[in-house]
């Protein structure tokens, strides 16, 4: 038979056969040769995983061919030294493991190196990313990357040498506990999700089950898409796939949320979940309201305070906690740590009926459960060591210093852009986050976006006021963490408009350039070609970048 090897066939003549009592391999082995070696008639059994087969060529010098995995197979090999390792190579491969990444592999390191300068010399808008901290970096580049657990501390592993993993998963715990305030009487957290997405999977998995009903803020209002989103009966997001979803939605008129609406919608459906979250909504939620709706309809409500986590724990918004049965975040928007999730479940009395009879809440193990085995493999520790690290930022006094300059910077940049003559959805914002509508302008979001991008200004496009579809944007959505962490303060955000603006306007004057009926990618095309814009786009950008190289990034210094 023939067994393949990497991209080549190991053919060898019959002639080999009959020397099976040889105590040498041949001067040479002809690869090209077309009879086949037999893999079951051999002097050694090995035990055959992917490993380098080193065979004397006729010169005497040694060739290499990658084995494939096989499980006790055996070939018809001498007793010489077919698997020694040559001490250059042994060498190269400890440089190999030693050397620093610009040396090991410049393409990838030259990839870190132009997003790094382009972070320095850009202006960074887009509300679900931020800077995080050199500590956290430092964590998640650490050898916990090396180390694999599965099960939880306290109990059996599939591992051993799991205690130093189980003791910063249990320090990671009680600081996410501490960062918001929270009793380890009333609340557990699971901190292994990987980001929130995977978080919102999980209380899916635990509480709703197949085809459960949830209910959440619908994508073209500011919803997420983890919370469903199903457009001309195809379902997109994959919490539409497995469970059933219905969404609620703002009054068109104000731009908040029609809580009316909801209640009304929640008594015909019946859900067994409320989510109480925003990707694109710039007012606080009223938790009492949700909290009150989902009591009506014995559903649980789940806050999903991912965008507002680190608002939260500085205590400068209203906290999802007092209402909510369960609480998800992810782990690198306003919290600023890297990219991680985190799951809060209630624990105790759920309530307590006519007759006094306690309900107590079983959501640690159905959290636990759902997170491992039934998503999760096991957990990233060094991500988790990154999370733990900026959980214990949370609670400094600087934290709260930032995020309340998070919030001034926010509405020191709505205020600018009305000044400007823009409308801001809502009137303004409560958080981190603003939407600037264009519809009113002649322009949707899609052409602005990419006009300020060339401008060294990334920000991205959202649909608000009722929207029929996210793949319609009419505007475009702005967050401040990021620029916070640089050390903007709001005489700098209100230079961050100007410049928005005047990108703005060469939006208007490339799309008047062209036909009503012009495609977005008529729009890149004109963009991109005419030298006059070309012109106007590099003034722009050169100031932007003289702008944004006055402050200093957060972070390793070369990356």
């Amino acid at each position: 038979m023939t067994k393949q090897l990497g991209t080549q066939t190991l053919r060898v003549g019959r002639d080999l056969l009959k020397k099976k009592r040889s105590k040498s391999l041949p001067q040479s082995l002809d690869l090209s040769a077309q009879e086949t070696v037999d893999w079951k008639r051999t002097k050694a059994h090995v035990e055959m995983w992917p490993f380098i087969l080193r065979m004397r060529s006729a010169n005497n010098t040694c060739s290499s061919v990658l084995l494939p995995s096989v499980t006790r197979k055996t070939a018809i090999i001498s007793q010489s030294k077919c698997y020694s390792v040559s001490q250059e190579g042994w060498e190269s491969h400890k440089k190999m493991m030693t050397g620093p990444l610009d040396i090991s592999d410049l393409e990838v390191f030259s990839i870190i190196k132009k997003l790094k300068h382009n972070q320095m010399h850009s202006l960074e808008l887009i509300a679900a990313e931020n800077f995080t901290s050199r500590a956290v970096l430092e964590a998640l580049g650490s050898c916990l990357t090396n180390k694999y657990s599965k099960g939880f501390p306290g109990q059996s592993h599939y591992f051993n040498g799991l205690e130093y993993n189980d003791e910063l998963e249990t320090l990671c715990q009680r600081r996410a506990l501490e960062a918001f305030g929270l009793d380890s009487e009333k609340w557990g957290v699971n901190v292994r999700p990987y980001s929130g997405s995977p978080a919102n999977f999980a209380v899916y998995t635990a509480v709703v089950g197949p085809h459960g009903r949830i209910m959440g803020l619908d994508i073209p209002d500011g919803g997420h898409l983890s919370h469903g989103y199903t457009r001309n009966e195809k379902k997109i997001s994959a919490t539409s796939m497995f469970f059933e979803t219905m969404p609620y939605k703002v009054n068109p008129k104000t731009g908040y949320i029609d809580y009316d609406k909801l209640q009304e919608n929640a008594q015909l459906f019946q859900p067994k979940l409320i989510i109480a979250g925003t990707s694109g909504y710039s007012r606080n939620l009223d938790y009492a309201r949700l909290g009150q709706i989902a009591n009506e309809n014995n559903a649980y409500l789940l806050g999903d305070m991912a965008h507002i986590s680190g608002l939260v724990a500085a205590g400068v918004v209203p906290s999802p906690f007092e209402h909510c049965d369960l609480v998800t975040t992810t782990t690198h928007k306003s919290l600023r740590g890297c990219r991680g999730g985190l799951i809060f479940y209630r624990k105790g009395v759920r309530c307590v009926d006519s007759e006094g009879m306690e309900t107590l809440y079983n959501l640690e193990f159905l959290i636990n459960h759902a997170v491992f085995p039934a998503l999760n493999g096991g957990p990233h520790s060094n991500a988790i060591a990154g999370v733990a690290v900026a959980l214990k930022q949370a609670m400094t006094p600087e934290f709260k210093a930032y995020q309340l300059q998070v919030l001034a910077n926010c509405k020191a940049l709505c205020s600018a852009l009305t000044e400007l003559g823009y409308t801001i959805v809502t009137g303004g914002s409560d958080n981190h986050l603003m939407q600037l509508d264009l519809s009113d302008k002649g322009t949707k979001g899609q052409q602005a976006e990419k006009v300020l991008q060339a401008c060294g200004i990334s920000c991205n496009t959202n649909t608000f006021l009722g929207a029929k579809s996210a793949l319609l944007p009419s505007g475009l959505r702005f967050g401040s963490p990021a620029l916070t962490s640089r050390g903007l303060i709001e005489e700098d955000f209100k230079k961050v408009a100007d410049f928005i603006h005047r990108g703005i306007e060469l939006t208007l004057e490339v799309q008047r350039s062209l036909d009503s009926k012009a495609t977005v990618e008529d729009f890149i095309q004109a963009l991109a070609l005419e030298e006059k814009f070309q012109q106007e786009v590099a003034e722009i950008r050169a100031e932007v970048e003289a702008f944004a190289r006055q402050f200093p990034m957060p972070g390793l210094p070369d990356r």
